[in-house]
């Protein structure tokens, strides 16, 4: 079952247009079923095989900060057309209440699914996610860098030119951990969200 995620830049008419260059980025790294595309002015969305991408395609926005995030899960209409912008379906319609919804919550993100209870509980597991991702320092995110690459906490001292105490120390203050432990379920409630 897919995943819809629908995007919306915040503050966009104060800034520069950043929906480009992160439909470059996304579409270089991500496996889609459905490209990331810009689908209206400050906005853009796309549509993902598993609840694992679309838990791991929110936390890389969080991350980068500036926008609203809605995840729909359902079913969509197939055959899939070669467009996200001419797909449909119930998980876009969820997306884009999702997408609204998120405008209104301080994390700016918000689920909506086929399976309300469970949409609600993967909301909130995303919602602490999104809390502690986005609440880490550059220091700490070059630390998990380094340890998600498969280096060790020794060698990611080394490349950091630091010790491994203070690697570990950063991993802690950026509660890296509990973000391994909470990713798992979030994608199993997001799942179970889709029906």
């Amino acid at each position: 079952m897919p995943f819809v995620l629908t995007v919306d830049q915040r503050a966009s008419r104060r800034g520069p247009d950043r929906v480009a260059e992160v439909l470059d980025r996304l579409n270089a790294d991500v496996r889609a079923v459905l490209a990331f595309e810009r689908t209206a002015g400050d906005e853009f969305q796309g549509v993902l095989a598993t609840p694992e991408a679309a838990v791991d395609v929110a936390l890389r926005l969080v991350r980068l900060g500036g926008w609203s995030i809605g995840i729909g899960a359902g079913a969509v209409q197939s055959p899939l057309p070669s467009s996200t912008r001419a797909a449909a379906g119930p998980a876009f319609l969820c997306a884009r209440r999702a997408v609204d919804a998120a405008k209104q919550r301080p994390v700016r993100l918000a689920v909506r699914g086929a399976v309300p209870p469970e949409a609600a509980d993967a909301q909130a597991v995303l919602s602490a996610l999104t809390v502690l991702v986005g609440r880490r320092s550059e220091q700490a995110w070059e630390a998990i860098e380094l340890v998600e690459d498969g280096r060790t906490q020794a060698e990611a001292a080394a490349a950091l030119g630091i010790t491994r105490q203070a690697v570990g120390q950063r991993l802690a203050a950026a509660s890296w951990e509990l973000e391994r432990e909470l990713r798992p379920t979030a994608a199993r409630l997001l799942g179970r969200a889709a029906g």
